[in-house]
């Protein structure tokens, strides 16, 4: 399988179709099944960082004000995950900000996206819960730092990324892992899940 790359966000609000910019991206990259680098940083949206997230992430507005600006960054995240396919859990929310900082610069973003939400939904669907935190406690995943700090989170979904690829290698043992078939995966209803869909 080509490189992964597991990328999380905080953020100044939900959606960049609002206003909202990016406030830390943490990202963790895996090559053969391995993780092999980190990359993080806090990010300055040149705006007010209502109190509540704040207060949620723990990422002060004098913390933001001091930080690198967000084209710097988001550069230097865009050359951490060249050629490397992305994974987010609630991919949804992760992808629109990255795509619409890297239009901003001018960059190209054409990588596919595994989400580990929608994965999990089909791996795990015992799990009372499939947010990251619960699925955390639930399979007794590290814990690297505090949750809503895009570090940690980036790390936490590594791990619940690489413990699903180890049962998916369990239950399906000549399965092919491939990218393709994960994607397609996550787009299966969990009840038509077998062996061939990993051929």
């Amino acid at each position: 399988m080509k490189a992964l790359v597991v990328l999380d966000f905080e953020t100044s609000g939900m959606s960049p179709e609002t206003g909202a910019r990016p406030t830390e991206i943490g990202m963790v990259r895996i090559e053969q099944g391995k993780i092999v680098a980190r990359f993080q940083s806090l990010m300055n949206p040149r705006m007010r960082i209502p109190l509540e997230i704040q207060n949620l992430t723990g990422i002060t507005q004098a913390m933001a004000d001091q930080a690198p600006s967000i084209a710097k960054v988001m550069q230097q995240a865009a050359m951490f995950a060249k050629d490397a396919a992305l994974v987010a859990h609630n991919a949804n929310f992760d992808r629109k900000f990255w795509q619409a900082e890297l239009a901003q610069l001018g960059i190209a973003h054409q990588q596919d996206f595994l989400c580990t939400l929608l994965l999990a939904r089909r791996v795990f669907p015992m799990a009372e819960s499939h947010s990251l935190s619960n699925l955390i406690r639930y399979l007794n995943l590290p814990i690297s730092g505090q949750a809503h700090r895009a570090q940690a989170d980036a790390d936490a979904t590594a791990h619940l990324l690489l413990r699903m690829l180890a049962d998916l290698s369990q239950r399906y043992p000549h399965a092919v892992l491939s990218l393709a078939n994960l994607l397609r995966l996550q787009q299966t209803s969990r009840h038509k899940i077998t062996a061939a869909s990993f051929r």
